[in-house]
């Protein structure tokens, strides 16, 4: 019956996974469609099924016993185990002399014998080394206490043929308990730390009132501790005593001072009896501990060749039984159930992974995917690949998209490197950065494979694409500036003409450019021309330019981040939010500020130096700023004949009817959303009441409807202000461009222009000197530095001024079941998102 019961639930679910169709193709316009899936899965297929899932790395699994303790759980056991595994694992690896080889591919699963004896070779091997390591040290600690006490010794001969202690200790000599007994008096010798030889010397000296002879000689030589391997410092001592009891407490002090005592004889052919004697066990030990050296190195050769590939295999079993413990045991059915997060692209791939699970433990009875519908939020997936990953950070480092909502990063491929290319721009600059970023793109797999803690090196080489991107626009964009290391290229010929004579050729260095004079008309083909870099007027022109740039950019970019906003309300089915939110938005934007754009482009095609008509001369140009500023407060714009009050006819009209509406736009932000809400839900409740009873309940939306009408308040309030800030921001586009410029004249005129100027040999030698100072600073201030500002404010237009105008923000990562996560983050806990659920 039981079967009978599976096989039927077997088959309504397959039709029910069936019926959900394939998913679309992977974009990045928005993140993937999740699917909530129940699985049923028999214990015998579970352990194949999860490592198919975890080399796939397509399931988060949600953990269906959050109020069971670890320790209670089904397979606690067999994590202990691997955990016990790895931990002997780590132990030898940090043993090896040398890090071990990648581990190789394993493409198929371990079974529980081979894991088995998998566990009993790492015990094996762990027993192996911990007795050749202790045996090891036991040997240099004998080692050890033999070159003591033959440098002992050696110092303790120039203390006995001391004539002044000859004559204080005479006649003869009697060994007595490895001490030596000269007359009436004993001695005691040994070896202490050199730190420690002062305050031993005081506590003999007091412990003893005095009675005692106390001789010293530090040891040249640096011995190794046997244990860590750190150089030691020590001293050889000799104390002279008279009586038994001055003896005890001089060994006690030995003792405290973790002294080392020797035997030593006093005669001297006693000393070169035992000098010879531990030489020749000193050799024999040496070969030994060569001996064991070398066994202990093939051993650990041998090991490291594996070691790798156990870790992994472990580390995988851990994984796999570490997710199990998130299932559910069904004790009737005898089934594991598991609830996870699946693309609905990948849910073949989950449905394979289960069969196979089953054909290889040989079940009867097969695993069952049930499709689960909910409410709840899923997770947000982006597929990525290692071009697009560095976009994807950049946004997610802001906030992780809401579920299904437009994705920025795809934009972000272009705005990003054209933003930072416009006040980076340098053709040499942004060809020093594309070099660098192309090296590490074409060097890529060789530097993937070099693990490393540095963080400097791990950002660079993630932000590789980005960097290229933004070296090859900067060189754009450095070519329509005509600026290389702040020089311009003349490769098309100038459009203008030489005004001037010899004399003031000759003697200035900077000309006033006038157009109505000296330009033939004929704009230069490609950027600027090369001839404003010698003009006086070079940074009035520059500045009106870039600036104007700066807004006309801006104001595209924040009008592009509103339009987006209209895919979401499709996608989520909020069309009304088109009239009553995008709407007034965009109007706001275009009617007040690209109107301040076109202002521009009619001033550029309107007003010439060559002009016939005295009011449409350079002279009667309008400030722009100044009729916007005008048209905000509704003030009339003052000018002299022969210049005009307006730029065309019926502007002030115009403008006035722009005014308006933009004004009426704000009203409609902030009460058109709120109003929409409180008819839809009074129209919802009626059909309600009206099914059911006719019965009118008492409201209980009043919290919510103000709560409604504080959040629309604070986000018109937000985006009328905000687009007047944020239109300003966008002059830092400007700002850093000039700055930028300025910099790289400044290097070059105070710099290299020194090592340039001269003919002399001296000054030859001194250009290699002045080279290398301006190569430095050209790379440590304007690319470095000057590289990351610009970065960084790049960063904060697409994160406040772009993002803001469409961008949610409110969902959570999807964290798979994945091998590659667990191997790259081996330190950290295998899921990121235990629970599988959305942050509370």
């Amino acid at each position: 019956m039981e079967d009978d019961t599976v096989e039927e639930m077997y088959e309504a679910t397959t039709n029910s996974i069936d019926d959900l169709g394939p998913g679309p193709d992977s974009t990045m316009f928005r993140s993937e469609e999740m699917v909530l899936c129940q699985l049923f899965v028999q214990p015998e297929a579970a352990y194949v099924s999860m490592y198919e899932l975890g080399e796939a790395g397509i399931a988060q699994f949600r953990d269906l016993n959050p109020h069971v303790n670890d320790f209670q759980r089904r397979y606690v056991s067999e994590v202990r185990r691997c955990s016990e595994m790895e931990r002997k694992l780590r132990w030898v690896s940090g043993e090896l002399p040398e890090p071990p080889p990648p581990p190789k591919h394993s493409p198929r699963v371990l079974t529980p014998r081979e894991i088995n004896i998998l566990e009993e070779r790492i015990d094996y091997i762990e027993s192996e080394i911990q007795e050749i390591t202790r045996n090891a040290q036991n040997l240099k600690t004998d080692y050890l206490a033999l070159i003591e006490l033959k440098l002992l010794i050696e110092k303790t001969q120039t203390f006995f043929q001391d004539h002044s202690a000859h004559r204080k200790i005479s006649a003869s000599v009697q060994v007595y308990n490895n001490e030596g007994a000269i007359g009436h008096l004993g001695f005691i010798a040994g070896v202490v730390a050199t730190p420690r030889v002062a305050s031993f010397e005081r506590m003999l000296w007091r412990i003893s009132h005095g009675n005692i002879f106390f001789k010293q000689a530090q040891i040249d030589q640096p011995l190794k501790d046997p244990v860590t391997g750190h150089e030691l410092q020590k001293t050889v001592f000799v104390v002279f005593f008279h009586g038994e009891q001055i003896k005890l407490r001089v060994k006690k002090v030995c003792h405290g001072f973790q002294a080392t005592l020797y035997p030593c004889p006093a005669t001297y052919k006693e000393q070169q009896e035992m000098i010879a004697g531990i030489g020749s066990r000193i050799k024999d030990l040496e070969m030994v501990l060569e001996q064991t050296e070398q066994h202990r190195r093939l051993v650990l050769a041998n090991i490291g060749r594996d070691i790798s590939t156990w870790m992994v295999a472990v580390r995988k079993e851990k994984a796999i039984y570490h997710t199990l413990n998130m299932f559910s045991m069904d004790i009737v059915k005898k089934c594991l159930i598991a609830e996870c997060w699946v693309p609905r692209q990948d849910l073949h791939i989950l449905q394979k992974a289960l069969d196979n699970g089953v054909k290889a433990s040989g079940s009867p009875i097969p695993s069952i995917l049930h499709h689960v519908p909910t409410r709840e939020v899923p997770p947000t997936f982006n597929r990525t690949n290692k071009f697009t990953r560095g976009f994807q950070t950049l946004i997610d480092s802001y906030g992780i998209a809401s579920y299904r909502e437009v994705n920025p990063a795809l934009y972000t491929i272009i705005t990003f490197p054209f933003l930072f290319a416009v006040m980076f721009g340098d053709m040499g600059h942004g060809l020093i950065i594309t070099i660098f970023a192309a090296t590490l793109v074409i060097n890529e797999r060789n530097f993937a494979k070099k693990k490393t803690d540095n963080e400097i090196w791990n950002i660079f080489f993630g932000g590789r694409y980005i960097m290229l991107l933004m070296g090859i626009f900067s060189i754009y964009t450095g070519l329509i500036y005509n600026d290389l290391f702040s020089k311009s290229l003349n490769v098309f010929g100038s459009s203008w003409k030489n005004v001037y004579d010899l004399d003031t050729l000759t003697n200035r260095s900077n000309f006033d450019l006038d157009p109505a004079v000296a330009y033939t008309q004929t704009p230069y083909p490609l950027g600027l021309d090369p001839a404003w870099q010698f003009a006086a007027n070079n940074i009035i022109f520059l500045n009106s330019f870039k600036m104007k740039l700066s807004i006309i950019f801006g104001v595209i970019h924040m009008a592009f981040g509103v339009t987006l906003s209209v895919v979401n309300f499709n996608f989520f089915k909020k069309t009304e939010l088109i009239l009553l939110q995008y709407v007034p938005q965009i109007l706001f934007l275009l009617l007040l500020f690209w109107y301040l754009c076109i202002l521009m482009f009619i001033k550029w095609f309107m007003y010439s130096a060559i002009a016939t008509d005295p009011a449409l001369g350079t002279s009667c140009a309008p400030s722009v700023l100044i009729i916007f500023i005008n048209m905000m407060l509704l003030k009339p714009a003052e000018t002299a004949p022969p210049c005009r009050t307006f730029m065309f006819d019926g502007q002030d009209a115009i403008q006035k009817a722009f005014l308006a509406i933009a004004f009426l736009c704000v009203p409609v932000m902030l009460f058109g959303k709120p109003v929409y809400q409180i008819i839809a839900a009074k129209k919802k409740k009626q059909s309600q009441q009206g099914v059911e009873s006719g019965e009118i309940e008492p409201s209980e939306d009043d919290g919510g409807l103000s709560e409604v009408l504080i959040t629309q308040a604070i986000h018109t309030i937000e985006y009328v202000l905000g687009t007047v800030s944020h239109t300003a921001s966008y002059l830092r586009l400007w700002a850093l461009s000039l700055a930028h410029a300025q910099l790289s004249a400044v290097l070059w005129q105070r710099v290299l222009r020194m090592g340039l100027s001269g003919g002399s040999p001296v000054n030859a030698i001194m250009l290699y000197v002045i080279f290398a100072v301006w190569a430095f600073f050209t790379l440590a201030i304007l690319v470095l530095m000057e590289g990351l500002s610009a970065f960084l404010h790049t960063l904060r237009l697409h994160w406040v001024e772009f993002m803001s105008k469409f961008y949610d923000g409110q969902g959570y990562s999807f964290f798979p079941f994945s091998f590659s996560a667990i191997l790259e983050n081996d330190e950290e806990e295998v899921p990121a998102k235990p629970n599988g659920r959305p942050p509370e």
